[in-house]
């Protein structure tokens, strides 16, 4: 692929494609694919319900997603080794919106961040990417890592009282009022589960750490209930009512059937009211999700582009993505985007195409049909521990502790904004502050970078005897409007008094409407003056920009040459 056509290319399935089409498809191929798929489908059974429950949902709704949402993001999306089901990432949006409509609320504004995504891949919009400084990334990832870990203290911690409201510093106070009620067996089981998913790499075994932490974890859990403890797990919080009407505890082993999201219960437990004030309300969620879920996926398809040399088609990702969204609410699933984690699990076990996040699906897919039961006696610590683990890594500290330590001020504030406003209010509101202080601040700095210096004394200019009353002034920088006022400004101020002066513009390289406005200002107050201006070496792009708004020569007032040297030998003439 050409460089860069990755950002503007668009076709369906186009990672499947180019996987076939690049290398032969062997058996060896095949075989490594299934060895990957099966490495990550174990990671994600957990973490697929574990990441459902801190979403404020029932934990098979994430094993839906991984199986639907997954399957159809891998076959029909833009990144050969991406992995798609629940994320971290989502947790901060999701369980705001669990807690105030409902599964079908949620399942609805997933379908609405689908459309979204679609729409943002056909308009090409996956270039916009690479505009998105790391510092509001490192913010926002960082800051949901805190809430993350701060949501799963209850579970890990085995906390009784009421459930963890939305904002952080009610969070604070609900977990310390309920610290006293902390329970030593459930955190016996995290530790179990953390020291597992600790220590297990150094192994250095293909089996991922999660399968051991979470068969000892519920071994653990298992033998203290039995012994008067009273660990919870998936069997013991959630219930379900099966097809025949009979309740059942922990998850349900059968697939669920196809349903309109919208007839999915709400928060009162019936289903969502079709309305247009519901859709109203649910687009501000959707477009949240749709930009999260376009920011993590691509971002975890750049990460692996520098992991294999491959390279991902954006706007290809973002269409698999949004197709993903749209069926996965029809069949129980839930948000889905591109886990680094798994992703990168995904790679370092083999994988050679999206066969292998296929197999993942499936893999999962499985688990639910055959080990429903088994899987209802997970415990809920070690599910917050993963958790805990997850965020962690998605924090990435030692990056944000290097950007702290080396990077200029500018990015410093703006990650800490970014950290801050993701913690305190809401992810959306912390990457659209972010960006807008990273773009200000950049403008800023850009602007201080536009210099006018006097150069009638350079040998250059002094040989060429120019008449008295003369200066020559050299413009280095963008002529903006952050930083044009400011230079002309100056210039009005050095040019008092004079017969003349040339500009020497061979350093301007933009000039914009703000720029063309304050120039248009010098040259109306120069020519009350009697100030005769001579430009030099105006560059293309602010040449055309003076062409467009039909700026002229004006006699005794204004004249133009293609070089310094032209304008200096005109003196002689």
């Amino acid at each position: 692929m050409p460089q860069r056509a990755h950002l503007f290319s668009l076709r369906i399935a186009h990672a499947l494609r180019a996987a076939f089409t690049d290398d032969p498809y062997t058996a060896r191929r095949f075989l490594q694919d299934l060895f990957a798929g099966i490495t990550v489908g174990i990671i994600a059974i957990p973490l697929s319900m574990a990441l459902a429950v801190a979403s404020g949902v029932a934990p098979q709704y994430g094993l839906y997603t991984a199986i639907v949402g997954g399957f159809v993001i891998a076959v029909t999306g833009g990144s050969r080794y991406s992995v798609s089901g629940p994320t971290a990432a989502f947790v901060v949006i999701l369980y705001p919106i669990a807690q105030r409509y409902g599964l079908g609320g949620l399942m609805v504004a997933t379908m609405g961040a689908g459309l979204l995504l679609v729409a943002m891949a056909l308009l090409r919009l996956g270039r916009l990417i690479e505009y998105i400084p790391t510092s509001v990334t490192l913010g926002f990832t960082s800051g949901i890592a805190v809430v993350i870990a701060m949501s799963q203290l209850k579970d890990t911690l085995g906390l009784t009282g009421p459930a963890l409201p939305e904002h952080f510093h009610e969070k604070l106070i609900v977990l310390a009022e309920a610290l006293p009620t902390a329970d030593l067996a459930s955190l016996l089981v995290a530790a179990i589960t953390l020291g597992m998913l600790i220590l297990w790499p150094r192994f250095k075994t293909p089996l991922p750490p999660h399968l051991p932490a979470v068969l000892l974890s519920g071994i653990a859990a298992y033998m203290l209930n039995k012994h008067g403890a009273d660990v919870a797990t998936i069997g013991s919080q959630f219930i379900y009512t099966a097809p025949d009407g009979t309740i059942g505890h922990g998850i349900p082993g059968v697939l669920p059937d196809f349903e309109w999201p919208w007839l999915q219960p709400g928060p009162d437990g019936q289903p969502v009211q079709w309305s247009w004030g519901l859709i109203r309300e649910l687009v501000p969620s959707a477009f949240a999700i749709a930009m999260l879920g376009a920011i993590e996926s691509l971002l975890c398809a750049v990460v692996l582009d520098g992991m294999t040399g491959t390279r991902h088609s954006a706007n290809s990702e973002l269409l698999g993505q949004g197709l993903g969204n749209i069926v996965a609410p029809m069949f129980g699933g839930i948000s889905a985007t591109a886990a680094i984690a798994r992703s990168t699990a995904n790679h370092r076990a083999g994988a050679e195409s999206p066969l292998a996040a296929a197999v993942h699906s499936l893999v999962v897919l499985l688990a639910v049909l055959f080990f429903a039961r088994l899987l209802s006696y997970l415990p809920m610590p070690a599910m917050g521990a993963m958790l805990i683990m997850v965020a962690w890594s998605m924090s990435e500290a030692p990056k944000a502790v290097r950007l702290i330590r080396t990077s200029p001020a500018s990015d410093i504030w703006v990650f800490a904004c970014c950290f801050s406003l993701t913690i305190l209010f809401d992810m959306v509101m912390a990457i659209t502050a972010g960006i807008i202080l990273a773009a200000v601040l950049f403008m800023k700095e850009i602007a201080a970078m536009t210099k006018v210096i006097d150069i009638t004394g350079s040998s250059r200019v002094s040989s060429a005897a120019l008449p008295e009353g003369w200066s020559v002034f050299k413009i280095s920088g963008p002529l903006f409007f952050a930083a044009a006022d400011k230079v002309f400004g100056e210039l009005a101020q050095m040019c008092r008094d004079r017969r003349g002066i040339v500009l020497y513009m061979d350093g301007v390289t933009i000039l914009d409407a703000g720029g063309l406005a304050a120039l248009t200002k010098l040259i109306s107050n120069c020519e009350k003056s009697g100030t005769e201006i001579k430009f030099a070496d105006l560059q293309f792009q602010p040449l055309k920009t003076l062409a467009r708004a039909n700026i002229q020569p004006v006699p005794g007032v204004t004249a133009y040459y293609p070089s310094l040297q032209s304008c200096l030998e005109s003196f002689r003439q």
